[in-house]
């Protein structure tokens, strides 16, 4: 008796092509599952830099380099040109008021000052020939005046006694009529003389005035002109230390060169430059402070120059009583700048990961701390050790704020 054979379904030869097939896709399927769930990275925890939120006074300020300069400088002009010659104080020199710092030649202003010594020397031979002259002439006047008057005299004496002989009739009036003329005419030039003579004294006197003035004037210009000698001589305008100089000997400087500076070292500033985000916060007069040796020292803004140049502006200070003892001009020294009054605040300490998310986010670990979640978080304002927290954490949490470079894009870390 024969047996019937069940038939097999067709598929079932191929069962373990399809089982492998459904493991594929279940792969796949999970694969999937996996990518749209949150990206995760393992990390160990000593590698990182957990902080804790919290709630404290936060004080905005700014802490800057700021260098040692000199209060005063002045700079050191020549005020006639000339050659080199010597010179005198060497620079870093502790100078006094006065004090020569080098010496110019000139060869074309000595041959201009000679020429006019020798101009000046003739102008005074001038002045006494000419006052010779004026007192020879007026002596002759006089002594022909004084002849005159003397001749009147007589004429008088004698026109009275021709006059008694013409009415006694020992002489006729022709002969009296002439001796009255001669009288009269010898009259008249007295008075002429006497009258040129007073004329001429005053017009000695004018004159004599005149050429003096003219005289002073050039002896004036002489001396003015002499004082170019001294200037040749340059001298400290100040009390400080030399610096900068910039010639030789045997240099040619033009008048009113700039040939070096003059610093005044017993009164220093700071000096530093602040970034142009904080122009419209820093104000004349705003405290400030140094840390020197584990000493304050107090600061106040005295001079802000609002011209920007490569995004920052420059700001000097001054110590308002104590300086520090070994403070040297060029020396360095970290400056705090305060930008307000300390207030509560909710804070976390800086660290690398505001460069990386822009104080968008930050990881924030759970509760068991084995956990850190990406968070979003809202940052105000900072100084130079801690940012201020509008929004999203709260005093208490912890966060991590280094390794940001190391977590691509991770939305969680799992810590070991």
């Amino acid at each position: 008796m024969d047996i019937q054979l069940e038939k097999k379904h067709p598929l079932l030869k191929y069962k373990y092509y399809i089982l492998a097939a459904i493991a594929l896709l279940a792969f796949f399927i999970y694969l999937f599952i996996v990518s749209r769930g949150p990206s995760r990275l393992r990390f160990d925890e000593e590698n990182l830099q957990i902080v804790e939120i919290t709630q404290d006074k936060f004080l905005e300020y700014l802490d800057i380099e700021g260098l040692a300069q000199p209060k005063l400088v002045v700079r050191l002009n020549t005020l006639e040109g000339g050659t080199v010659e010597r010179i005198v104080a060497e620079e870093g020199s502790m100078l006094k008021k006065g004090d020569t710092v080098l010496i110019l030649s000139n060869a074309e202003l000595m041959r201009t000052m000679n020429d006019e010594a020798d101009e000046l020397e003739k102008q005074n031979m001038s002045y006494e020939e000419k006052v010779l002259q004026m007192e020879r002439r007026s002596s002759e006047l006089r002594r022909t005046t004084l002849s005159t008057l003397h001749n009147q005299e007589k004429m008088h004496k004698q026109h009275i006694l021709d006059k008694e002989e013409y009415e006694m009739g020992i002489k006729s009036k022709a002969q009296f009529n002439i001796s009255s003329d001669d009288y009269n005419f010898n009259k008249e030039n007295a008075a002429l003389l006497l009258e040129e003579l007073k004329h001429d004294s005053l017009m000695n006197i004018i004159q004599k005035d005149l050429m003096k003035n003219d005289l002073r004037r050039e002896e004036k210009r002489f001396t003015r002109n002499r004082s170019r000698l001294e200037n040749l001589i340059v001298r400290s305008s100040i009390s400080g230390q030399l610096s900068h100089v910039s010639v030789t000997v045997g240099d040619k400087v033009g008048a009113e060169s700039s040939i070096g500076e003059l610093k005044v070292i017993d009164e220093l500033k700071l000096k530093t430059k602040v970034s142009e985000y904080y122009i419209d916060r820093i104000s004349l007069g705003l405290p400030a402070s140094v840390m020197y040796l584990d000493k304050k020292y107090e600061l106040k803004i005295t001079k802000i120059n609002p011209e920007i140049k490569d995004r920052q502006f420059d700001v000097d200070f001054v110590f308002v009583d104590e300086v520090p003892d070994n403070i040297r001009v060029g020396k360095s020294y970290r400056i705090q700048i305060e930008l307000g009054q300390p207030e509560d605040a909710v804070v976390v300490d800086k660290g690398s990961f505001y460069q990386a998310t822009g104080g968008q986010w930050i990881f924030k670990l759970n509760e068991a701390g084995d956990k850190a979640v990406k968070t979003e978080i809202s940052v105000g304002r900072q100084n130079p050790r801690k940012y201020e927290i509008l929004g999203g954490l709260k005093a208490g949490d912890k966060v991590i704020i280094s390794g940001y470079d190391n977590f691509g894009d991770a939305q969680e870390l799992i810590l070991k």
